[in-house]
């Protein structure tokens, strides 16, 4: 038994976990652009999210072998409960095509999917600077994540108008305000992530 074990580098697991977000994030602006081959995409997105409850569970069973964190481990924890939620929640929009058998997309989905792309992509910017150390950059993205989720909120309130304003049918109609309300959901999770990584630069800057 190591007296000193090694120190865990939990910094590139969440490197890791962010990336992989931003992979889910890319799969599903691919599926609603082409919106075709739906459930290979589909398969494709929910192998990713698998990965990421893989990922998720490494660091918390990491955090309950190590006495010492680079952060206080209850940000550790929400950090990456905040990030699983995001993947969980485009996979969720995602199963919500199936299941609905949805047979094409939407101008409103289609903006509303890139810009989660771009938060996720802050988010990743923003822990590769957080292992840097670098606040003052980890704060500049957290700014640009909270400025995306308030334009992805305006995108979905515009969305569920013209739903009502454009469509007849109760069936369509309900069908994707809950595709709507999940992609929404995740920007609001991307705007948790980064409640976090605020709230760790307030502690260490």
């Amino acid at each position: 038994m190591k007296l000193f074990p090694k120190e865990i580098d939990f910094f590139e697991i969440f490197d890791r976990a962010s990336l992989n977000v931003t992979r889910a994030a890319t799969l599903l602006v691919d599926l609603m652009e082409k919106f075709d081959n739906i459930d290979a995409r589909a398969k494709e997105i929910y192998e990713v999210e698998q990965d990421g409850d893989m990922l998720t569970h490494e660091i918390m069973k990491k955090l309950n072998k190590t006495f010492i964190t680079p952060i206080d481990r209850e940000d550790l924890h929400s950090l990456a409960a905040s990030l699983d939620d995001v993947l969980d929640l485009i996979w969720g929009a995602v199963d919500r095509l199936q299941v609905f058998k949805i047979k094409e997309s939407t101008k409103e989905a289609i903006s509303m999917s890139k810009d989660l792309l771009t938060t996720a992509e802050a988010i990743h910017k923003a822990i590769h600077k957080l292992k840097e150390k670098n606040y003052s950059h980890v704060q500049e993205y957290c700014i640009e994540i909270n400025r995306l989720e308030n334009r992805i909120d305006r995108d979905f309130r515009d969305a569920l108008g013209r739903l009502f304003e454009d469509y007849t049918d109760p069936i369509f109609i309900i069908k994707w305000k809950e595709i709507y309300e999940h992609l929404e959901d995740a920007s609001d999770k991307c705007e948790d992530v980064a409640n976090v990584l605020e709230a760790i630069v307030l502690k260490y800057a």
